[in-house]
């Protein structure tokens, strides 16, 4: 055994601990749970007929399925070909229901407060999760997986469902996919090359500011550095904050630190730093002027040709799935900013909810539960159809066609399992031996394993909420003056209550660390 397999095989006991799932554990030697995280995917032949008893036993259905991303143009021909399947399978059908990043936030809010009849939702702790949880806006889901859910239940490493509980409970199904975390940029590596950047010699944030004065003298038209609403120097995937549960509650801790004081934001010398940084960046004219406006996404943003760089989460082969995604392939390399961690965050990152206004939540988890075992659906969902938007070079390689890009949602990361996912033959063809490397020797946060309870400062967390959406982005992307509007921003948020809530969730921190 290895240095680095020993080293990785004690933190992964230590997370486990922390989790307190070392019952679950045991499972793991079941030869029904390979440890890969992957399902092997049936026969063409049993794919088509696996499902018709159970499907002849169900009343048809059709399922609503909410989650982020832009339409497709294709999306109602893919969702026709998921809908034959499905029938065969659980008599149900499909309505995917896609949401661009921009006006996200506002219609789940009102898709919540309307209790509009959903099925499933796309949710993450950084999004909201919690506070979602704390409306009654998705079920509790652990009964319906011991029922519906056992193919994720043997492909899901524990630490996932484990990490994603409030008060003890499931409200989500994670998705599997890697679990260390790493945040940095994704840049034109072939614009770098053109003007002589070595961008090895890039380490921080401060860094960039060298790279982007030649992207803005000898590219003019060019925005060197993309900034919009969550993708920033400050988001937690780049200065490693960790909320101890949902990102929009305020109070946090490093990630790659060691101290357990809860802090808010404006009192954290890193973000202040960052605040500043950004600033400068934004002044100098790196950054986009709309930054605190503009709702383009980061991959819209790439794939117009007329940006260096974007802040991003980073993961073996980030830049090579967002070359596919925006046509630049070969152009595009990612460089990470922050040491490799592993929180609580990324056990819940990525999550699928079924909502408390479902018809049949059962039907609900049968299709979340294919998500995670079913080659063929999830790559269906992912891909689009074989023949048309891919073609096969082998089992698991694909190579794009002319249609590519009338489906190619790029969100695999969002949906069951990606163990299960093909890879694009411009890709490494060991991404997923990579992604299972890279979760080796990563930083375990002080918080790993602890949720916070909002239940008892509700209505602070709900008014400080309101306060973010009036600050917050201008201040991260560097649009505002930071000595004047900080301080503000600060009093509103005490006015709001952030006090109260930062010392609530440093009783429960406390707690939950002499317990653990």
């Amino acid at each position: 055994m290895t240095r680095t397999t020993i080293l990785w095989t004690r933190a992964r006991m230590l997370l486990l601990a922390s989790l307190i799932v070392l019952g679950a554990c045991s499972n793991q030697a079941n030869e029904n749970r390979p440890l890969n995280g992957k399902v092997e995917s049936a026969s063409p032949a049993a794919k088509k007929g696996g499902g018709t008893q159970q499907s002849q036993t169900l009343e048809p259905y059709t399922l609503k399925f909410v989650y982020t991303g832009s339409p497709q143009k294709d999306e109602e021909e893919v969702e026709a070909a998921m809908n034959v399947y499905l029938v065969d399978k659980i008599n149900a059908k499909i309505d995917l229901m896609p949401i661009d990043w921009g006006p996200w936030d506002d219609k789940i809010n009102l898709m919540v407060a309307s209790r509009e009849k959903i099925d499933i939702l796309f949710t993450a702790q950084w999004n909201k999760h919690a506070v979602n949880v704390s409306k009654g806006a998705f079920l509790e889901v652990d009964e319906l997986l011991e029922q519906y859910g056992q193919g994720i239940l043997q492909s899901l490493d524990p630490v996932f469902l484990a990490g994603a509980k409030i008060d003890g409970k499931n409200y989500a199904v994670p998705t599997n996919k890697e679990l260390a975390a790493q945040g940095g940029i994704v840049y034109r590596s072939d614009i770098a090359e053109e003007l002589g950047i070595d961008m090895s010699n890039v380490k921080t944030i401060e860094d960039l500011d060298a790279v982007y004065q030649i992207i803005l003298a000898r590219k003019p038209g060019m925005t060197p550095l993309y900034m919009k609403l969550g993708e920033t120097f400050t988001a937690h995937y780049i200065g490693n904050f960790d909320a101890l549960g949902d990102t929009s509650i305020p109070g946090i801790i490093l990630k790659d630190g060691e101290s357990t004081k809860v802090m808010p934001a404006y009192e954290m010398e890193r973000y202040v730093d960052t605040l500043r940084i950004t600033r400068q960046f934004y002044l100098k004219g790196y950054i986009n002027k709309d930054a605190a406006t503009n709702q383009t996404m980061n991959n819209d943003a790439l794939k117009s040709g007329d940006v260096f760089s974007i802040t991003s989460a980073l993961k073996p082969g980030k830049d090579e799935e967002l070359a596919i995604q925006t046509g630049l392939i070969g152009k595009l390399a990612q460089l990470p900013l922050n040491e490799k961690t592993i929180a609580t965050s990324e056990t819940a990152g990525s999550m699928l909810a079924i909502s408390s206004t479902s018809q049949d939540p059962a039907r609900a988890m049968m299709f979340i539960n294919l998500l995670h075992t079913d080659s063929y659906l999830n790559n269906l969902l992912n891909y689009g159809i074989e023949g048309k938007h891919y073609l096969k070079v082998n089992e698991n390689v694909i190579k794009p066609t002319e249609h590519t890009v009338d489906y190619n949602p790029g969100s695999n990361w969002m949906f069951g399992n990606q163990f299960l996912n093909y890879v694009w033959d411009s890709e490494d063809a060991d991404k997923w031996d990579n992604f299972r490397e890279f979760n080796q020797n990563a930083k375990l946060s002080p918080g790993l394993g602890f949720v916070f309870n909002g239940d008892a400062v509700r209505a602070e967390i709900a008014a400080v909420v309101n306060v973010d959406r009036q600050y917050q982005t201008a201040l991260e992307t560097g649009s505002v003056d930071i000595d004047k509007v900080l301080p503000e921003y600060a009093e509103r948020l005490k006015a709001a209550g952030i006090e109260k809530i930062v010392a609530e969730k440093q009783s429960q921190f406390d707690q939950f660390l002499a317990n653990k």
